[in-house]
């Protein structure tokens, strides 16, 4: 089990002290948290930390999945689309699936019964509270960029979430003017002794990278997400391009296929047979394995971490390389521009800005000492600001406040 002990090595005894005095009034209090997948994806990373290390200050924490088909999580791949900007043909036959599968799911899932607080995570499960008698205080947690959402769906959306008490973003350009509910920020975090971010040796590095078929006779570029549009591997791949042309390296495109994401495996498919040649010279590796512990040791091992994102909630991905104390070239998108100083704890550039993405890799490949450099000062910034025991904080207070707490 999760000890919140465990973290006073590397954030100290203040901050776990005022967790466990901002815990002290909800002693027994029963919270439980909705998503739509137990693995793959930022919000299954956070939620696998969160609910145990709330049981072990006091809270009594659960966390159930929503139980969907592939027709359900095909439609709700869409509205993640749409809400970020696509456009979306909305359709009766989409509205009655995705709410169909919630009324199934509330038929068996005690959510409401016994509860102090519900917390529901993204649109998958949005659409739950119509189907329970309300108890107690709701609060939804969307984890992604809702800056332009396509206007019919968000407005559909919306007849749910103002029967929320609260919710929560990633970042204050995502709050919405039009949504007549309490709304506040909270910054994704990563959790320092998950599999994926403890610290492991050079020795055990070498071996996974050895495991995995990963050579290392040259340079390293890495990105690290989903086969996802939005993430724009083939973009990554031009940028790649760019910078061979002057330092001779390999790409890594890492990336798991999600259960609630439908369209991995058609991008992996579309990425694969756009790098069919450089895949075939082993300039360009594409990985599918699903392992926290490979991506801990590829993103120690890499020269570089890309993030080329177009549309980005945060980018939990920019926050582990960060930790890792490797370069990162990210998009200035979404939630990357508050974990990134330009410059200073890595660098920003726009992401259709391929030469400018180029330019930042090879000076990272010429200069190895930038890497001390960034790396140190990176790692500082996600010490204060990005690990879990900030986001126990959050949602400490935000419980707290629902429950009519004073602390």
């Amino acid at each position: 089990m999760k000890k919140l002990s465990a973290y006073r090595r590397i954030v100290g005894d203040a901050i776990i002290g005022e967790i466990y005095h901002k815990a002290k009034p909800l002693y027994g209090r029963r919270i439980i948290h909705v998503n739509s997948t137990a693995i793959g994806g930022g919000v299954a990373e956070i939620l696998s930390s969160l609910a145990p290390l709330m049981n072990n200050i006091g809270l009594e924490a659960d966390w159930r999945i929503l139980h969907g088909n592939a027709d359900l999580f095909e439609i709700t791949k869409k509205f993640h689309n749409a809400l970020q900007g696509d456009t979306l043909h909305f359709s009766e036959i989409k509205k009655r699936v995705y709410l169909q599968a919630n009324e199934d799911f509330a038929a068996y899932a005690s959510l409401s019964n016994n509860r102090d607080v519900v917390i529901v995570h993204d649109p998958q499960p949005l659409p739950l509270i119509e189907y329970y008698k309300k108890r107690q205080p709701w609060i939804w947690r969307c984890h992604i960029d809702l800056s332009h959402p396509d206007p019919v769906l968000w407005e559909f959306l919306k007849g749910f979430i103002i029967r929320y008490d609260l919710a929560i973003v990633s970042h204050e350009n995502y709050t919405k003017k039009d949504l007549p509910v309490r709304q506040t920020v909270v910054r994704p975090i990563i959790d320092p002794l998950s599999l994926k971010n403890m610290d492991i040796n050079q020795r055990q590095i070498d071996g996974l990278m050895e495991k995995y078929h990963i050579p290392a006779d040259k340079p390293i570029i890495t990105q690290i997400s989903r086969f996802d549009k939005w993430k724009d591997p083939l973009g990554v791949i031009e940028v790649f391009k760019l910078v061979r042309e002057k330092v001779d390296c390999r790409l890594v495109l890492c990336g798991n296929m999600a259960t609630d994401d439908p369209e991995g495996v058609e991008i992996f498919n579309t990425v694969k047979q756009n790098a069919a040649e450089e895949i075939a010279s082993g300039d360009v590796m594409l990985i599918t394995v699903e392992s926290n512990i490979l991506v801990n040791a590829l993103q120690r091992a890499s020269n570089v971490i890309i993030q080329k994102s177009i549309r980005e909630g945060f980018g939990l991905t920019v926050t582990e390389a960060m930790w890792k104390q490797t370069p990162v070239v990210a998009s200035n998108v979404g939630g990357i521009p508050l974990q990134i100083t330009d410059g200073v704890d890595g660098y920003l550039a726009s992401p259709d800005d391929y030469a400018g993405f180029a330019d930042r890799i090879i000076e990272i490949l010429k200069n190895p000492a930038l890497k001390e450099e960034v790396g140190k000062a990176a790692k500082e910034k996600v010490r204060e600001n990005f690990l879990i025991t900030r986001l126990l904080l959050d949602y400490l207070d935000i419980i707290n406040y629902e429950l009519g707490n004073v602390v």
